[in-house]
């Protein structure tokens, strides 16, 4: 059962796609799973590392970033190397590597052990996020993908949602390793199932390795990801943010000039020329943008305005995972895609987030009745506006390219998300101390409460600061409504432009 497909019309309008479909998309789902609880699963780890491995605090920092650094710098490579060389032969690579990575984590002694074995299994968490993309493009027709995008986005939600909970379960339980052994089953069961059910699939004219543009890529993404991951901690002006945004920022320059040069391109410029894929490139950028600003601030509005505690305030999150995985499951956003076009459903479901925002930001100081409608309103919105962006990712780039449409779908996330922290950060940093100048030197509102003099000040801190969060929260509102009606306007344009040809 391992019958190579073709690829003239992966997409397939007289297919019905391969007839173990939806068992592969749960496998694929169960790997897909794994990597994206291991971006926020050692999060809850942290007392338990620094005790036990002595870990200071630059330690943890570097933990928790070598596998989001060396996953990000390689989903393009990633992509390219899935679409060269075989989807399944790299998702195979992909499982091998992370089981031995999550090995080598579980049974590490220190923490530079640690710290490589993460970034082992950054490298199989890349190849994983970009190939489990692409092979569910090449086995579902266009009847049922959109479908089946929407379940294998509903995987991002779950692992959001889930990764805090299941560590503070296994840590109740057994040590901080198993937090990572845990993965090694699953790895080995996924190995299993795609070697008995995975198709293979792959570029059928045989691209010509671009190793130069490999490399640049990787470094120019990696120096512009540590620049995002860096920023908050360290300083958006200090030297080390901005000698790597400045380092990334070029090699990526000339990895652009050296793509247009040569004949096999890792990533065809072309694309960029295309409306519908600007259009859901925008819209992918804005919707991670307003996710990743958002959940940086909830966590913050709900500990620091509405005193929760780190897992009461986890668990208070997850009414928005809970909506995009049930309107998911349900087919919700399938039904309404082919009713709506994809123009109008990424701009109902952008609104629907942006309506989320600014309801959190306008109720969600008085209690968390307001945050929860909040909440519920944001995940109905991402359940629409993300697998209809992924479809039109994927629909604008050639069936061949699945994999490198993958891996950019991946770093479209990483970016927006990074953007998200950064921007609705910096404003709820600025309207703090305008409101406050006396705290402006503080370094968070826990050191700003400390140092204040009496109760009154206290209480003129903390509503500072949740003016602070009310104000950056309407900017991420405007800015998701922004580019969910840019991306629809660029991508009707587009059904626009092709409707003539395609009648011609």
């Amino acid at each position: 059962m391992t019958a190579t497909t073709a690829e003239t019309n992966p997409f397939g309008t007289g297919s019905s796609g391969h007839p173990q479909r939806w068992l592969i998309l749960g496998v694929i789902c169960l790997a897909q799973l794994t990597v994206l609880l291991d971006n926020t699963v050692l999060s809850v780890a942290i007392p338990s590392l620094t005790r036990e491995l002595d870990a200071s605090t630059a330690d943890i920092q570097w933990m928790i970033n070598a596998y989001s650094l060396v996953q990000s710098g390689l989903l393009l490579t990633a992509g390219n190397a899935s679409d060269r060389y075989g989807r399944r032969k790299m998702l195979i690579a992909g499982l091998a590597l992370f089981g031995a990575g999550s090995l080598a984590a579980g049974l590490a002694q220190s923490t530079t052990q640690l710290i490589a074995a993460r970034a082992g299994m950054g490298v199989g968490g890349a190849l994983l996020m970009t190939t489990t993309l692409a092979v569910v493009v090449q086995i579902f027709d266009d009847a049922e993908r959109v479908r089946a995008i929407g379940l294998w986005s509903t995987v991002n939600s779950l692992g959001f949602a889930a990764g805090p909970l299941i560590g503070g379960v296994m840590l109740d339980h057994f040590w901080w390793g198993a937090i990572f052994l845990i993965n090694i089953p699953v790895a080995a069961i996924g190995l299993f199932a795609v070697v008995a059910l995975v198709p293979e699939s792959k570029n059928p004219q045989g691209d010509r390795p671009d190793l130069l543009g490999a490399l640049l890529s990787t470094i120019g993404m990696t120096a512009v990801v540590y620049a995002i991951i860096s920023g908050p901690e360290h300083g958006w002006t200090s030297t080390p943010v901005l000698v790597a945004a400045a380092a990334g920022v070029l090699v990526l320059g000339v990895f652009v000039l050296w793509e247009l040069r040569i004949p096999y391109p890792m990533l065809d410029m072309q694309f960029f020329r295309n409306q519908r894929f600007i259009g859901a490139v925008a819209g992918a950028i804005l919707v991670a943008f307003g996710m990743g600003g958002s959940l940086f601030l909830l966590t913050q509005h709900l500990q620091f305005v509405l005193g929760y505690g780190p897992l009461d305030a986890g668990l208070r999150t997850a009414p928005l995972a809970l909506t995009v995985i049930a309107l998911n499951l349900t087919g919700v956003g399938a039904r309404l895609l082919p009713k709506l076009g994809t123009p109008g459903t990424i701009a109902t479901g952008m609104a629907l987030v942006a309506a989320g925002l600014a309801t959190i930001a306008l109720l969600g100081g008085d209690g968390y009745a307001g945050m929860l409608f909040g909440l519920v309103v944001m995940g109905a919105g991402v359940a629409l506006s993300m697998p209809a962006m992924a479809v039109a990712i994927m629909s604008a780039i050639p069936p061949a390219k699945a994999g490198v449409g993958a891996g950019i779908n991946g770093t479209l996330a990483e970016f927006g998300n990074g953007l998200g922290v950064a921007v609705l950060g910096a404003v709820l940093n600025s309207r703090f101390a305008a409101l406050l100048p006396t705290a402006a030197g503080a370094a968070s509102l826990p050191a700003a409460l400390a140092a204040a003099g009496d109760a009154g000040e206290r209480e003129r801190i903390s509503d500072a600061f949740a003016s602070g969060l009310e104000a950056s929260q309407l900017v991420g509102a405007v800015a998701v409504l922004a580019g969910g009606l840019l991306a629809a306007m660029l991508l009707r344009r587009a059904d626009r432009a092709e409707s003539p040809r395609t009648a011609a």
